[in-house]
């Protein structure tokens, strides 16, 4: 950023703001433009550049947007700017087995049909929602945002909160989010401690080729060491999400790319015809962390932050999404009733709502990870007769399919039709 527009935001920070969010990934943005739909103005600080952010290519990241999510999306007018890049998922097919010898012949099958919503989600690349983010934020008169910068203090006081700036800055405003991540210095600065454990597993992560069109059905196949999701993307195009043991899954993305295919292939299957890298390859440690608060004086964690979670149901961003939503919907009625937002019964309504949710998610897909992340025989029978049983009992199949469109529980106004 040159020095003219940075002095010129930084006048624009010299009054109290209603909001300081710390990460300007996906979910930071996206409360800001919730919260400037509420009237409040926020300021978003992010250590990154934007240019890296806005220009990053595809990284293997893509996202099973639950509908519930699209729903917020198209409420906040950002839908309209990735639409076109998304892929509906139709179909979720869920089986188990082992490499090599196919899956077993009970598994789990959920049909959009059966509901009367349309898609359970869509399917969308990072970097055309972060792209679409950044561009909404700069259109909004209430926003400002703050790259290449990073917070090295915070301090809380009777009117607000303080940060201070590796640039030498100041900021301040009437309530400070974290949505910096796992490693959330804003929660660790705040003293919010973290209870979770690795799983000594790692996701490879890459964009497959193939010949055959996957109708936009997406798969989740169990193996022992770990679940391989073959997620539909737009075209003859899918993103996988491998999960190996730690030792295996460095030995697999030490190799080059036509024997990392070689032991791809028994994994993946034939049922896409040919199958061919398109990228690069990436892997992600896997582990569980949830922040023992969501709040403190003055603060509140979304997304990672407050919970990171294994992605074997592909909810962590649906997961910050609901945080976003929830957060923005509490401080704006707070706002019309004439509260003080950073009050802690406001705030304290924010973690009563989203906290039970989120332990049940965390809870849910620890034990799912632990159960089919293994090769014991009473175990794979138990699973199996369970999925079996699932499948041929239409009222709870339904009820599956809604949960993994985020439509069940209490929803914020946001992701509501």
């Amino acid at each position: 950023m040159d020095n003219p527009a940075r002095a010129h935001i930084l006048r624009g920070m010299e009054k109290m703001r209603d909001l300081l969010i710390v990460g300007g990934g996906l979910n930071g943005p996206a409360l800001a433009l919730a919260a400037a739909k509420a009237g409040l103005t926020s300021t978003v600080i992010d250590a990154l550049p934007e240019l890296t952010r806005r220009n990053a290519a595809f990284d293997g990241r893509a996202y099973a947007l639950a509908l519930s999510s699209v729903r917020l999306l198209r409420n906040l007018g950002l839908w309209e700017r990735v639409a076109d890049t998304a892929q509906p998922m139709l179909e979720i097919k869920v089986s188990d087995g082992r490499a090599g010898e196919g899956p077993s012949p009970f598994f789990l099958h959920f049909d959009h049909a059966e509901i009367e919503e349309g898609p359970m989600g869509h399917m969308l690349e990072d970097r055309f929602l972060r792209r679409a983010l950044i561009d909404a934020m700069q259109e909004a008169p209430e926003i400002i945002q703050l790259s290449g910068d990073a917070v090295v203090a915070q301090k809380v006081g009777p009117q607000g909160v303080t940060l201070s700036l590796a640039s030498g800055e100041t900021l301040r405003a009437r309530v400070l989010v974290g949505a910096d991540g796992r490693g959330s210095g804003t929660a660790a600065r705040a003293g919010i401690r973290r209870t979770g454990w690795g799983y000594g597993q790692t996701a490879l992560v890459a964009a497959i080729e193939h010949d055959l069109p996957h109708r936009g059905i997406a798969h989740q196949f169990f193996m022992p060491p770990g679940p391989l999701a073959i997620l539909p993307l737009p075209g003859n195009v899918s993103s996988i999400v491998w999960s190996e043991t730690d030792e295996t899954a460095a030995r697999f993305a030490a190799l080059p790319d036509d024997a990392f295919m070689e032991v791809l292939r028994p994994r993946f299957g034939d049922f896409l015809g040919e199958i061919k890298l398109r990228g690069k390859r990436f892997t992600y440690p896997l582990s569980l962390t949830v922040a023992n608060s969501l709040v403190a004086d003055r603060l509140a964690l979304i997304g990672d932050a407050a919970h990171g979670m294994h992605p074997i149901a592909g909810q962590g961003l649906n997961a910050g999404l609901r945080d976003v939503a929830a957060l923005a919907q509490v401080l704006g009625e707070a706002t019309r009733r004439g509260e003080e937002i950073g009050a802690p019964d406001v705030l304290a309504r924010y973690q009563q709502w989203r906290r039970f949710d989120t332990a049940t998610l965390a809870l849910a897909t620890d034990l799912t990870n632990r159960l089919f992340s293994n090769d014991n025989p009473l175990l794979r029978a138990a699973r199996d007769l369970g999925m079996g049983a699932i499948s041929h009992l239409p009222a709870l199949r339904r009820g599956f399919i809604r949960e993994a469109a985020g439509l069940t529980g209490d929803l914020p106004a946001l992701m509501k039709g």
